[in-house]
């Protein structure tokens, strides 16, 4: 903090003394009489007094030459509306001081010290904090790692209260403190926390009935242009407010796999604003505050929020079960490029998702979509690209029967499915993802890269999964597929098509090294 506070004052140090310097000479006019060192001003430049309502100034009625009563009631207007802007939110957000536990394998580099020179009689390792004495052995050790981000206070439920943030900042905490408005300090508790969404919730005891809670706003009226707030601690500094406006929707990135679409936005955020709201002019929450993009570390004006939306539904979510619970398909999607949905005999435009694999007994597998199909519409909603898509079907009940309208070899068709809970480890099951690679055409740009003739007819195998069918049959990604059950493929259509006609086993003809090989069967 103190290298980076220096940086900052060193870097406007030549401004800051072009400002004192102005600074000064202004004391001197106003309050000075005609200082001797200073030109006295002109009538026609010195602050003329004005008639007007001084209320809403705190009695200023001073007024530069050519600056009318009108703007400045005008602006008196804007600072009043951002006063109860603030005053509304900085009461319900919070600082969180965290402390993250991890155990880390090391290797002791004292490993077979005679210890027990110094340890008494017992011998190697003995006494406190002693090691193991076996050279080089591998021992766990406890690191503590503290960090600072903000959070907003978004439910209360007799005296327990829910503070909702990021997992970055608190999803693995073991020990948090919150820091109130008010500057006090309470105990925190780990509700539960997502990594998928970046957020997570903490809970936090105290029978004050005016600790302030919230309110969330509506994420999807917000537009391009609309002035925001975004409140937090950056670099430490409570209770900290900036402004700005909303600079684009839906954006997508952001360190880790989060499945979020992003606000962004201008206002100032820093580290330490991680957790902490974006609001609206009515004071409503509209996001979470996640990250910025800088080369520098700091502020760019490039900072990124998720929208409230996505995760509404969540808190209660972390209440009940203690995390977030998503619905799950059981398809593995991919934005399919223009040449795929071309080889694909789809529309030139058409807007929709790839479910270039299947998982085998999953819902959208006993539902019937197959691999190759074209997802365009979830219950009627226009699937627009991947992440939404994902997350539309997260959020669908599990249990629920979804309509999905998709195109299968060129002909629009209609599947309805039933909804389960999403499980990591059966997500993480490659055994059962079908076919285990996706297939791309051979473009110009493939042929040219692996060197192929013009005669060559197939698809490219792409992302060939570990442990999937797909490898267990031997396929290896820049393989050329170039015959299924032995009928001849030339494009990704033809080789869902052949593909999806298959009920009991499939083989593969490849080109590889400029030799035609067959793989292994898979039986299902």
């Amino acid at each position: 903090m103190n290298i980076l506070f220096t940086s900052f004052v060193c870097g406007v140090h030549a401004v800051c003394r072009s400002f004192f310097t102005a600074a000064a000479l202004l004391v001197f006019i106003c309050c000075s009489g005609h200082p001797s060192s200073a030109r006295v001003p002109s009538a026609d430049t010195t602050a003329r007094r004005v008639a007007g309502d001084s209320g809403n100034s705190g009695g200023r009625t001073l007024l530069p030459v050519g600056v009318s009563r009108e703007s400045v009631q005008l602006l008196e207007r804007l600072q009043n509306a951002n006063r109860q802007v603030t005053a509304e939110v900085l009461p319900s957000v919070v600082t969180l001081d965290v402390v993250e536990t991890r155990k880390v394998r090391v290797r002791d580099p004292f490993g077979g010290f005679p210890w027990f020179f110094f340890r008494g009689p017992e011998g190697p390792g003995a006494g406190p904090g002693g090691g193991s004495g076996n050279k080089g052995e591998a021992e766990e050790r406890e690191y503590k790692t503290e960090g600072l981000g903000s959070g907003v206070i978004v439910k209360k439920t007799g005296k327990t209260h829910y503070v909702l943030t990021n997992y970055h900042v608190a999803g693995k905490a073991n020990e948090i403190e919150i820091k109130l408005h008010d500057g006090r300090i309470v105990k925190g508790k780990l509700v539960g926390g997502d990594q998928r969404k970046d957020i997570a919730l903490v809970s936090f005891e105290d029978a004050d009935p005016n600790i302030r809670v919230a309110v969330l706003g509506d994420s999807d009226a917000v537009r391009v242009g609309d002035i925001v707030f975004a409140v937090g601690s950056p670099l430490g500094y409570t209770s900290t407010v900036t402004q700005g406006i909303i600079s684009a929707l839906g954006r997508f990135g952001g360190p880790g796999n989060n499945i979020n679409d992003f606000i962004q936005t201008d206002a100032a955020i820093n580290q330490g604003n991680s957790g902490g709201p974006m609001v609206n002019i009515y004071g409503e929450v509209i996001g979470i505050n996640a990250w910025i993009a800088s080369s520098s570390g700091g502020s760019q004006g490039i900072g990124f929020s998720i929208p409230i939306n996505n995760v509404k539904s969540d808190i209660e979510s972390f209440i009940q079960y203690g995390q977030v619970k998503y619905g799950w398909l059981g398809v593995q999607l991919v934005a399919a490029d223009a040449d795929t949905v071309a080889s694909l005999g789809i529309a030139k435009g058409t807007k929709g998702v790839l479910a270039a694999e299947i998982f085998l007994g999953s819902p959208a597998h006993k539902g019937g979509l197959k691999p190759g199909d074209y997802c365009v519409k979830l219950n009627g909603k226009e699937v627009k690209d991947v992440n939404q898509f994902v997350r539309d079907v997260g959020a669908l009940r599990i249990g629920q029967t979804a309509v999905f309208d998709l195109i299968r070899g060129g002909v629009p068709m209609t599947l309805s499915v039933r909804i389960t809970e999403r499980d990591e480890k059966i997500v993480n099951d490659y055994s059962k993802l079908w076919p285990g690679f996706i297939p791309l055409p051979l473009t110009e740009a493939v042929r040219k890269r692996l060197d192929l003739k013009a005669s060559v007819r197939g698809v490219l195998v792409s992302n060939a999964q570990s442990k999937s069918p797909a490898a267990l049959m031997g396929l290896k990604s820049a393989d050329i597929v170039v015959a299924v059950n032995d009928q001849k493929v030339s494009s990704v259509r033809e080789f869902y098509a052949v593909l999806a006609r298959q009920t009991r086993e499939v083989w593969f003809d490849v080109l590889r090294d400029g030799q035609t090989l067959s793989t292994v069967r898979f039986r299902f």
